[in-house]
């Protein structure tokens, strides 16, 4: 099978292409753009694309994993802002739910049925689970949280974000994944308090 050809472009150009293919992907999902319409639609040569990524496929995976990457970078730095362990959990929460907000539905159902994303966002809910763990962890050390709830709750907050990540939880309930992880943070912070406000 021939290899497409590659042109080299400069890192500026490849980050601007990838954004690009990227905000495509997450308003109309990827599975019937072709090659052909991205470099249409983006002015460039195919060659051009895959000067980015091999393949489709590949540049599907990268967008995916960019998308992951710079959301969780926003969140973190938004958390950085605060103190208060309950503030830095809603920050959290609430900056996983707007990022999931980007995502139009044809994206969302996309990446859970192709294996190769599908397991980038199964990755990317199992930290999400691990760091809200770790900011209630903060939140008991503070004393602003009961310890034996924050364990619970730590443990509850694992087992939601399965069932946002698997599709259980939102068959179930008829939400969105943005709207499961901003109520989450809602009931989380009600149920955490060590004393009333």
């Amino acid at each position: 099978m021939k290899t497409p050809r590659r042109r080299r472009v400069d890192s500026a150009r490849r980050e601007s292409l990838l954004d690009n293919i990227q905000q495509i992907f997450l308003a109309e999902g990827f599975t019937t753009v072709t090659i052909g319409e991205l470099a249409d639609r983006l002015h460039c040569s195919r060659a051009t694309l895959y000067s980015v990524a091999s393949t489709k496929e590949q540049l599907v995976v990268l967008a995916t994993k960019e998308f992951f990457r710079s959301s969780a970078e926003i969140i973190e730095r938004r958390v950085s802002e605060h103190t208060d362990p309950r503030q830095r959990i809603l920050v959290y929460l609430g900056g996983v739910a707007e990022a999931m907000r980007r995502n139009s539905q044809t994206f969302y159902d996309d990446m859970v049925a192709f294996a190769p994303t599908a397991e980038i966002y199964a990755r990317n809910t199992a930290r999400a689970a691990t760091r809200v763990r770790e900011l209630i962890d903060e939140g008991i050390a503070a004393g602003e949280f009961r310890s034996a709830d924050g364990n619970f709750a730590a443990h509850l907050v694992a087992l939601a974000i399965e069932g946002v990540q698997s599709g259980v939880l939102l068959d179930r309930t008829g939400m969105s994944a943005a709207d499961a992880f901003s109520e989450l943070g809602t009931l989380l912070l009600n149920g955490l308090r060590s004393r009333p406000d």
